[in-house]
Order: C-alpha cells, then sequence, then structure tokens
C-alpha cells in the first residue's frame, strides 16, 4: 500500500497563527511535532517511509522536507523524500490523480496496488488503532470499492461535510461499512442537527483508500477532463496541470460514484477547521480555559488564550477566542470562528500583507524576523541553522550590516572569506557578492540593518544557490 499525503492548504481558517505562507499542517498545535509530522508518523504505522508520498506546491517545498526530514523514524527508513510539487493551485481531484500517475510511473505500482489518501492537517487518536482501520481499509478497497472513513458526529457541525450511510455490508472477518449514499456539503444548523437525529449522517473525514485501477476507471467515467490526463507522462501531466478542472475528489467522483463504501471508526477525530475546534482539542484548566503564554484571567471561563510575546490580562470574558502573534490579534465569540476566512479576505482585498506573511518568514537555510522598518531601512533577526547557508547573491539597491549575536558565521564578500563571532560585525556594500553561513553545530543568530532606497526581497540576485531557487 502506498500513501499520499495532501499538503496544500490556504492558510485562511487559523489566522492569525496560520498564513497563506504557513498554513496550518506546520504549526505546533497539541505537542511538539507538526500535524504533518503527526500526519507521516500515524502512516509509519502501517507503510514504510518509502511508500509515502506527499503533495504540496512550491512554497511549501522546504516547510515540508524540514518537517518529514527531521522525524527520526523516516530517516531510517527513506533513502529518499517522494515530494511532488503541484505547478498551480488546484484542488484535490486533480492532485490525487497526479498522486496516482507518480505512484505508477516513478514507483512502479500495478493497477491492484492500493492508496491510502491523507490530509495533512488532522488530529487522530490513538494512533495505533487506527492503523487497524487502515488496514481494514485495503482489504475492503482491494475488492474493487472507494472506502472513505466516516466520524460519528457528537454535535452539529456547520463546518465538515457529512456522508449518508446506506445499506451494511461486511468483510470476511465480520467488520462492518455502509454503501455511501449521499455527499452533502458544510449545512446550515438546523440541517446538521436533523442530521444527528436521523443518525444516518456521518462527518466527512477526508480520508480515503482505492486500488489504482478503481480511481483510474471512475475518473475516467465521471471526470473524463482529468481521467484522460492521467494517460500521459508524469512529466507532460505535471506541465499541463493548470489546465485540470479545479474540483475536488467529493464533486467530481465520489458524490457519483456507486463504488464508494463508508467505513465507521469510533476514534477521535478533528480537522482543526477553526478555532473553536482548535478549542476542543487543547487541554483546559479548571474554569474551561485553554490558556498559553504569559496570561492573568479574572472571572473568564471556556475561553482560548493563545499569547505569544505580550502579556495578557482579561476580565470577564466568557467563551471567547484571543489569538496574539507578533503582528496581529484576533479576538471573537466562540461559535463565530467560520468567519475568520471573512477577516482574511478582507485583509486580501486591502492588500495587507497580514493575509500572507507572518513577522517571521521561513526559508530553507532558517528563518528571518522584521524587527523594525521605516524610510530607508530595515532591521531583522536571521537564524541560520547548523551546516546551511544563504545562496551566494548581491543587492543593488541596499547595503547590510552584520551583527553576530549567536554563533559564528562564515561571511564572504566579494573574494574575501572570514569568520565573525558574537559581538562581531561585517558590512556589505550595494553591489556586491556575498553569502552568509553556519559551520558550526549550534543555530547562528544575527542581527541584520538594510539601508538604501528599496529593500524589498525581490532585490536579490542570486549567483549559487545549494536550494535550485535560481
Amino acid at each position: 500500500m502506498k500513501a499520499i499525503i495532501l499538503a496544500g492548504g490556504s492558510g485562511e481558517r487559523l489566522w492569525p497563527l496560520s498564513r497563506k505562507n504557513y498554513p496550518k499542517q506546520f504549526l505546533k498545535l497539541n505537542g511538539d511535532k507538526s500535524l504533518l509530522q503527526q500526519t507521516v508518523e500515524r502512516l509509519l504505522n502501517v507503510v514504510s517511509a518509502e511508500d509515502i508520498i506527499v503533495l504540496t506546491n512550491n512554497t511549501y517545498k522546504f516547510h515540508v522536507l524540514s518537517d518529514v526530514n527531521s522525524l527520526p523514524l523516516f530517516n531510517q527508513q527513506a533513502t529518499n523524500s517522494h515530494i511532488i510539487l503541484e505547478p498551480a493551485c488546484r484542488n484535490t481531484a486533480p492532485a490525487i490523480a497526479l498522486g496516482v500517475k507518480y505512484c505508477m510511473e516513478k514507483l512502479g505500482c500495478k493497477k491492484d496496488e492500493v492508496v491510502f489518501l491523507s490530509p495533512s492537517d488532522h488530529i487522530i487518536r490513538p494512533a495505533g488503532r487506527f492503523a487497524e482501520y487502515m488496514r481494514l481499509a485495503e482489504e475492503i478497497a482491494r475488492k474493487g470499492s472507494i472506502v472513505t472513513f466516516g466520524v460519528k458526529p457528537d454535535k452539529p457541525e456547520t463546518g465538515y461535510g457529512y456522508i449518508r450511510s446506506g445499506s451494511l455490508q461486511s468483510t470476511d472477518g465480520g467488520k462492518n461499512y455502509f454503501k455511501a449514499e449521499d455527499f452533502t456539503e458544510k449545512p446550515d444548523n438546523e440541517t446538521a442537527k436533523q442530521y444527528i437525529k436521523e443518525g444516518t449522517y456521518f462527518w466527512n473525514s477526508g480520508m480515503f483508500a482505492f486500488c489504482i485501477g478503481t480511481i483510474i476507471e471512475e475518473m475516467n467515467r465521471y471526470a473524463p477532463e482529468i481521467g484522460g490526463m492521467m494517460d500521459l507522462s508524469f512529466e507532460d501531466m505535471l506541465s499541463g496541470f493548470d489546465q485540470m478542472p479545479n474540483i475536488s475528489i467529493d464533486y467530481a467522483v465520489m458524490e457519483k460514484s456507486d463504488r464508494v463504501v463508508m467505513l465507521p471508526f469510533d476514534l477521535y477525530w478533528n480537522d482543526i477547521g477553526s478555532w473553536d475546534s482548535l478549542y476542543d482539542v487543547l487541554d483546559k484548566d479548571e474554569n474551561d480555559n485553554v490558556i498559553k503564554g504569559d496570561v492573568l484571567t479574572i472571572n473568564t471561563r471556556g475561553t482560548l488564550i493563545l499569547g505569544n510575546k505580550r502579556h495578557i490580562a482579561t476580565i470577564g470574558l466568557e467563551n471567547c477566542l484571543v489569538v496574539e502573534t507578533d503582528d496581529a490579534i484576533l479576538i471573537a465569540k466562540k461559535g463565530e470562528a467560520q468567519r475568520v476566512k471573512a477577516i482574511v479576505n478582507k485583509l486580501k482585498e486591502d492588500a495587507r500583507i497580514e493575509a500572507d506573511e507572518h513577522v517571521i518568514t521561513y526559508r530553507p537555510w532558517g528563518s528571518y524576523t522584521i524587527l523594525e522598518k521605516g524610510p530607508r531601512y530595515k532591521i531583522k533577526r536571521i537564524v541560520v541553522n547548523p551546516n546551511e547557508k544563504l545562496s551566494l547573491q548581491m543587492h543593488y539597491h541596499r547595503s547590510e550590516h552584520w551583527v553576530v549575536i549567536k554563533g559564528s558565521a562564515k561571511v564572504t564578500i566579494g573574494d574575501k572569506a572570514m569568520f565573525i563571532h558574537e559581538n562581531e560585525s561585517a558590512y556589505v556594500p550595494k553591489s556586491t557578492l556575498h553569502r552568509l553561513e553556519n559551520p558550526g553545530k549550534v543555530p547562528l543568530e544575527i542581527i541584520e540593518v538594510q539601508n538604501g532606497e528599496y529593500m524589498g526581497e525581490d532585490d536579490i540576485v542570486r549567483c549559487e544557490d545549494i536550494y535550485d531557487r535560481i
């Protein structure tokens, strides 16, 4: 069995903690591992690292590599990470078709190979029992069915899609599953209450299992614009990816096919689709508050407060959400969290960078944080990971001054290379080739002061780069 992880995303639903350039699958929300890392570890209970394919885009390439390759078990098993970079933003149906084609052409899979499809940003526990459901889904998929996982709802939820269960079926081992009758998009609250009352509706988890031959047949039957592309080579399919329909796998195939079955599972599942969902997941104090950071509460109950750098004090709050980041604060009532997307859309309309970018920007070599900026200057804190280095580059419109505050740096300026240590500095004139490296074993931290008439990130002329960004 192969496993495909969908790791795209828009970073809208958990704004301001997630952004377009850093969506929720890379956040460490419920422990010391990101949601993507938790997904990979969950799948490693059933498949090997060599059998995991991650579908993402160029923006997230190095986030994915960093998360996946930092897992000890993954590094022990894998000699190569299978990461597919989608050249355009499309929905799940084209992405799945591309991933299946990769399995066939690059990994040598036959049409009877089972593929398990998983989003990258869900919380499921316990992971050991989830492995049992994966194996059961594989067994059912080998009979020619497309298996989807349904979660028995415990409350009316307007943020999830629903599946209506049909006739009862059983595996050879006596495990029950159902014919999937209807896929319903996110309902209003009254409809969701009715679904709960009827008892035949399950939340759509977005996870599927199918044989390669089965999904190709159903793509050709119900989504021929996508199925036809699967006759091409992987490279041709990749180059024509932006011409494929922007449609979800639910709309393209699942709602139409008579081969879809639903396997219910009784594990804890949460897709962290809103701040309300995250509140449900995290540990609470005696007043049902979720508190992280430097927080003081008085007469506050049922409230999520995620602090960052500032001290947060609350008085008399009940059922609220407070989320602080370096550049934004969200304050909302619980139950209104699905409307966070409206805030992001308004930020985009106003061309505000807070819709897409954090104050901290992650790069393959580390990260940088903008501390202050004004006319003709910008101040950054730059962190370079051990044994990493920036590209050999130059700027036409700015000079830079570096001061090391932690670690040791190897600095190349023009034709000279030198080492600078804590409380030492280097100056880079305009239009001069330069490079910053960390040859040490601890993260290198420097303060960079830029000065000039223009300090945009597009004033970088790269001449050499180990991360293939030229």
